[in-house]
């Protein structure tokens, strides 16, 4: 079996390699190369049994079917994400995909509670203040979070992780899913509107869908409480970036924390600190003072890490036995 995997950094390879070493993966080759898989890209994989994507990948419906053209009959994402899959026409070509669907739920749910902290405490203005020998408070001023009510938006693993960080904290727990998680008993589970109203801390965990796309936009944030402090760990597209900037702008958020944003995907995981950039999202939204922005890295922890490489290589060792495994999407 031959693997190609898209878009491989030297951290990819650092936790791969060592899964790779071991006798059971003994009949796998596989190819790292730094492209993202593209429709300019997938020609590429011609000779390979399967190809192994991120997140940040464009797996739509061309890329698929140029996939589908080269041979490949299996897509390993090695994340747990798979809203960039066009699962349809995957499934019309008989390409499987697999994915990872948990891995260290609590690194992307400390990296939201860190959001949530640097954005209240000013800490990322704080840094750049006494580097620079001003001791002075100015424009410090942070709330506490004990004994206000944190609203979690979905309440899979990483959202029950963030709902047990908030009761860490001494906060009120309430939470909005569809299906409701019943190891929560410290939770109130609420309708999404009551949720936006009573919130003081509201964070996302909820996956991209039709029905989720915009689900932050002006009409809900104006449901939200003056002062609400918002933050964002799941995908970018949860939020509607115009309306929550004329929210910010309009004094509606204390602080907004955000791992994800909408057109990230041509920026995310790249240095691009020396060229100009062709849009003005990220720019916007870093004019602001109670804004933080961090590159999608929520899930970046040695933990995580390990965990999707065993994941992933555990999905090809399935497809190369012929089996379906537990991580299957089709």
């Amino acid at each position: 079996m031959k693997i190609l995997f898209f878009g491989t950094k030297s951290y990819d390879k650092t936790y791969l390699l060592p899964c790779l070493e071991e006798e059971k993966y003994a009949g796998i080759e596989v190819k790292f190369i730094e492209a993202e898989l593209t429709p300019n890209t997938a020609a590429l994989a011609k000779g390979y049994d399967a190809v192994c994507a991120f997140v940040n990948m464009d797996v739509g419906t061309q890329t698929i079917e140029l996939l589908n053209e080269c041979g490949v009959k299996l897509i390993l994402m090695r994340c747990a994400g798979y809203n960039n899959v066009d699962l349809e026409t995957a499934k019309k070509y008989g390409i499987r995909v697999a994915h990872v669907p948990g891995y260290s739920p609590e690194s992307v749910a400390e990296h939201a509670m860190a959001l949530a902290l640097t954005a209240n405490r000013h800490l990322h203005k704080a840094y750049i203040k006494v580097r620079e020998n001003n001791y002075s408070l100015n424009g410090l001023l942070g709330v506490s979070f004990y004994g206000r009510t944190a609203g979690i938006v979905g309440t899979g693993r990483i959202g029950a992780a963030m709902a047990r960080i908030c009761q860490g904290f001494g906060m009120k727990v309430i939470a909005y899913d569809m299906y409701p998680n019943k190891s929560l008993d410290f939770v109130e589970y609420v309708e999404l509107t009551e949720l936006f109203e009573r919130s003081d801390l509201i964070s996302l965990h909820c996956p991209l869908t039709p029905e989720t796309h915009h689900m932050i936009n002006i009409d809900t944030i104006g449901q939200m409480k003056d002062g609400v402090i918002l933050v964002n760990t799941s995908r970018g597209g949860l939020i509607k970036t115009d309306d929550l900037v004329r929210g910010i702008r309009e004094n509606k958020f204390f602080a907004v924390g955000l791992d994800v944003y909408e057109e990230e995907n041509g920026s995310v995981y790249e240095d691009l600190s020396e060229e100009i950039m062709p849009h003005s999202t990220v720019a916007r939204l870093l004019s602001f003072p109670n804004v933080v922005v961090t590159s999608h890295q929520g899930f970046f922890t040695e933990e995580a890490m390990q965990a999707i490489s065993e994941t992933t290589m555990e999905n090809a060792l399935y497809f190369a036995k012929g089996e379906k495994g537990p991580n299957e999407l089709l």
